[in-house]
């Protein structure tokens, strides 16, 4: 894959976090991006930060998602790399203690039928709606490639801790998509991986450090090394080596500095 103004990419979540450090970094590398995002604000001012293009996309709905590709692809053409961080998720124990009624309660299915919806089926969504408009352009080298799609997993999707069924359990999910969808796309040349970051400096974990440094501090030592928090930049320099190197394929990727996460 080769990196310069000929090139498009869509990125989801790109208005924050990881999303948006994979959006800078495609963009210093001469790729036009497109911001897949629902915060307008954000969205907007990272698209004119980097020169690229927002489009404000809801990843749960099909409509939004194809009217986001499409006005992507009218201001910068076929997208060869999508990159998906965007998520909607839930939380909760299995069964947890109700101290008002002095018994247990069980989170309901609908609170991981919303994960399952806002993680792995929206990532299918994103993932197969580009790879028909690859699958559908022409090669772009002489290995027949078409495109790369890099999906957003977690370290939680190996070692949840608790409260982390809906999460851990859609994040899981997407990586067991990964090969297959691969396999699937070896045809059309287009390539299929995930990262699983640990924990990295996000807004929200940032919010932690202003909340409750003492907290903070110690996810900062839980990290074998190095002894801090994953910069969102360390996500964007790996989504560029897997869109660049072109014998990354089915691959599911922990970026995490050697941490395994505790039970709770």
């Amino acid at each position: 894959m080769k990196f310069d103004n000929s090139t498009a990419a869509v990125v989801t979540g790109g208005a924050s976090g990881l999303g948006q450090a994979s959006a800078e970094a495609l963009a210093a590398a001469g790729v036009k991006v497109a911001i897949f995002d629902m915060n307008e604000a954000a969205g907007e001012a990272v698209a004119a930060v980097i020169g690229g293009l927002f489009c404000k996309v809801d990843i749960t709905s099909e409509e939004s998602v194809e009217a986001g590709y499409a006005k992507a692809r009218a201001a910068h053409g076929q997208e060869r790399i999508v990159v998906h961080c965007a998520m909607v998720t839930g939380g909760g124990k299995t069964i947890s203690f109700n101290k008002e009624t002095g018994g247990y309660k069980r989170n309901p299915t609908e609170m991981i039928a919303r994960a399952a919806d806002g993680i792995f089926t929206a990532s299918y969504r994103i993932a197969s709606i580009a790879a028909l408009g690859m699958a559908n352009s022409d090669a772009l080298n002489d290995d027949g490639e078409r495109g790369v799609i890099i999906m957003t997993s977690s370290a939680a999707s190996q070692d949840g801790q608790v409260g982390q069924v809906a999460y851990g359990g859609g994040k899981g999910a997407v990586n067991s998509m990964v090969l297959p969808m691969a396999r699937d796309l070896m045809d059309v040349g287009i390539r299929v991986n995930a990262i699983l970051p640990g924990i990295f400096a996000t807004p929200p974990m940032l919010g932690v450090q202003d909340k409750a440094p003492a907290i903070f501090a110690g996810l900062e030592a839980s990290v074998p090394f190095p002894k801090r928090l994953g910069k969102p930049e360390e996500f964007g320099s790996l989504v560029l080596e897997l869109a660049r190197n072109t014998y990354f394929n089915g691959q599911c990727i922990r970026l995490d500095g050697a941490i395994r996460m505790p039970p709770k």
